[in-house]
């Protein structure tokens, strides 16, 4: 993995990891015992691990959903998913690499599983147009889900994308119809749906694979209409300064818990300490489990209930009585 820039809360963190590895370098190198010096540096650094990311900002939650470190819809499928079997094009324009999906098995049962991907290096970046899909994507992951409609297969999304491409291209090919057409078919699906927010979920085009039966959400991944940098801009003409950005992420009520308490989300899921970016392994493990639960209890609704409680879900948010 290539190396990326190290968060300033995370200094710390690293400082110490770079003592404890330096110190079991050279007690390889010399053949000497450091267990009883390696006992107390390694309890400071879980320590100081578990301190960091307790008491993260809802803007540093953001950068730590947008680390090129945490593992991806690819990552999730090569650990947590066997036999996956990638579909491409959506049958009308190209292919979309911002957008991957096809067959998979989750604890040996079938699914669609698709989901955004943003690449890690230059090269792979430009390929995925860092996460962004054009309507093409959509119209795949549409045509993805409607073939596991046909199959009576369950899908699993992944929510990883600052939002939608709002290039001219896009725009001409109808990005918004993509996105609405989404939308509508999702909610009229009659097969059970999981989604889960891995990342950044921006905007409408995380919409566009999120309206499902459970919407899922990792500890520190964000989930909200519009990017900090957005908002800011648009409320008080500053969307650069750590002030403003701070300040609409704390408004923009964008973080897991503050979803699941307003009942945006359904369930969070916890990551390892240090961030799911510290053990994929241990993240993957913890979300197949999650999401095999999750269909389990959808696989016992019938098809016409499924999407009633679908659409009753969604059309209840943002209800409030006094």
């Amino acid at each position: 993995m290539a190396a990326t820039p190290v968060l300033d809360f995370e200094k710390p963190i690293v400082d110490l990891e770079r003592q404890v590895e330096e110190l079991r370098r050279l007690a390889g190198e010399r053949q000497v015992d450091v267990a009883e010096e390696l006992a107390p540096l390694e309890a400071k650094l879980s320590s100081l691990r578990r301190e960091v990311y307790r008491t993260l900002t809802p803007l540093q939650r953001v950068q730590v959903a947008r680390m090129a470190r945490r593992p991806f819809t690819s990552d999730y499928l090569r650990l947590a998913f066997t036999d996956f079997l990638e579909l491409h094009g959506d049958r009308q324009f190209r292919e979309d690499a911002a957008i991957m999906g096809g067959w998979a098995r989750l604890e040996g049962e079938t699914v669609m599983v698709i989901g955004h991907e943003r690449g890690r290096d230059t090269k792979e970046n430009l390929r995925r147009n860092f996460g962004m899909p054009h309507p093409e994507g959509y119209r795949k992951a549409l045509r993805l889900m409607k073939l596991a409609e046909k199959f009576q297969a369950p899908v699993v999304t992944f929510i990883d994308t600052p939002g939608a491409w709002p290039g001219l291209g896009a725009e001409e090919r109808g990005q918004s119809e993509a996105i609405a057409r989404n939308l509508l078919e999702m909610s009229q699906l009659q097969v059970p749906i999981v989604a889960t927010v891995i990342g950044e979920g921006g905007s409408g085009g995380a919409l566009a694979l999120g309206v499902a039966d459970r919407v899922l959400m990792l500890e520190h991944s964000v989930y909200s209409t519009i990017s900090v940098e957005g908002c800011a801009a648009i409320l008080w003409k500053d969307g650069k300064s750590v002030e403003m950005r701070d300040r609409a992420a704390n408004a923009l009520r964008l973080t897991a818990p503050d979803l699941l308490e307003l009942g945006v989300v359904d369930e969070v899921i916890p990551e390892p300490v240090g961030g799911a970016h510290s053990d994929h392994a241990a993240i993957a493990a913890s979300l197949r489990d999650t999401l095999a639960r999750q269909l389990e209890e959808l696989r016992r609704l019938k098809p016409d209930k499924l999407v009633r409680r679908r659409r009753e879900k969604f059309l209840k948010m943002g209800r409030f009585a006094e």
